[in-house]
């Protein structure tokens, strides 16, 4: 089958490997019919990740039919019409018992590798290197799906992929970033970032019940997406100064809750950036928080600070001093996506979100590098791409 492979930084290859096969019982064989570019790919594209190998297939937000079925594997049929979501969960770990289902204990081979650097190992992730678990990635034209019997969502007939795709991923991480604000009516919410999850998570901000949603960027099809399609009030950070604007759309008090919905590659017009990028290069940070800091000073006292951009190490400058002394609440991590899998596509059925807002590009898989390029360097006025084998 053709994949798209990783050869090293910014060097990502369409290249003929072999098909998947059943090696478990609760296995799946899927025939992917779309597959998406997310943001955390380009972490990988850029050479953040560690462990990954020549030849790794990449991406995580995929779905398609299932062909082939593991012995043990009954919930669904040859045929189906499935999405997959990105975080791999055996559903009967403690975890997965309380719906925290990327925290799985049973999904990640290799949890030794993480437990070195943070303790515990979260759940095995698709297409995100062997600290993860090692599994191939969805831009290709097969999966195989691990716990399929938890892990493929069938989709009800009369939805376009294009509508569905994201359930694998962004939807449901925009929301968690926005459900995890603790929002009540009144509240103001700003959202650091709009890119994919940051344009979700502004829609879902004000489905949860926000008055009001800010956000940033520096790109201006992204800002006029957010301010078109999300209805956001949208500043870009290189033209303000965005503590000072917060204050004063605020009334002084600052946002209720905030989203940083960058992570570790964030980019800033200050001193403090460009320290970053020195020591990141330098390999002696392993992330930028720009926007991570900006979101602890920014916050209203009392507020609620929701992290969904990916970080992945060791962060300098953090101000835990303005957290600790403002009384903020910190809520973050990797998307339970199969516990918004079921509320988030009535809400598409619904007509009450139409995911398919996002899309600027879809190529054929063969063009997968250049989808690869034209999103890294917001060519084309590209915000996502949808891959199609």
């Amino acid at each position: 089958m053709k994949a798209v492979c990783w050869h090293g930084a910014n060097d990502v290859r369409v290249d003929t490997v072999p098909d998947p096969k059943i090696l478990n019982p609760r296995d799946a064989i899927v025939k992917i019919t779309s597959t998406a570019i997310c943001g955390s790919d380009l972490h990988i594209y850029d050479g953040y990740i560690p462990t990954m190998e020549k030849g790794d297939i990449l991406g995580h937000e995929f779905m398609g039919e299932v062909v082939e079925l593991g012995s043990a594997v009954k919930n669904v049929n040859v045929g189906d019409r499935v999405v997959v979501p990105f975080t791999i969960s055996c559903g009967s770990c403690f975890f997965c018992n309380r719906d925290l289902w990327s925290l799985c204990d049973n999904s990640n081979p290799n949890a030794w590798l993480v437990e070195k650097q943070m303790g515990h190992s979260p759940a095995g992730l698709f297409g995100y290197s062997h600290l993860f678990g090692g599994y191939a990635g969805g831009q290709a034209e097969y999966a195989r799906v691990p716990f399929a019997d938890v892990g493929l969502f069938k989709i009800p007939d009369g939805l376009t992929d294009e509508q569905v795709l994201f359930l694998t991923d962004i939807f449901p991480t925009g929301y968690m970033a926005a459900e995890n604000c603790n929002i009540k009516p009144g509240d103001i919410v700003a959202v650091w970032g709009c890119g994919p999850v940051g344009q979700f998570a502004i829609k879902s901000a004000y489905m949860l019940g926000a008055e009001r949603v800010i956000a940033f960027d520096r790109v201006p099809e992204r800002l006029q997406m957010a301010k078109e399609y999300g209805k956001a009030e949208v500043l870009n950070y290189e033209e303000v100064d965005i503590g000072e604007a917060l204050k004063e759309m605020t009334g002084g008090r600052g946002p209720d809750a905030c989203i940083d919905a960058v992570g570790m590659e964030a980019h800033g017009t200050d001193v403090m950036a460009m320290y970053d990028q020195v020591k990141q290069a330098v390999r002696l940070e392993t992330d930028r928080p720009t926007a991570l800091r900006q979101v602890i000073v920014s916050a209203a006292k009392g507020g609620h600070v929701s992290i969904a951009g990916v970080y992945g190490g060791f962060l300098d400058k953090i101000p835990m001093g303005a957290a600790m002394n403002k009384g903020l609440t910190f809520k973050m991590g990797q998307t339970n996506v199969h516990k918004y899998l079921k509320p988030l596509l009535e809400h598409i059925q619904n007509g009450e979100i139409d995911p398919t807002f996002i899309i600027t590009h879809t190529l054929p898989l063969e063009q997968a590098p250049h989808g690869y390029e034209i999103f890294k360097h917001k060519k084309d006025n590209c915000i996502k791409v949808v891959l199609k084998p």
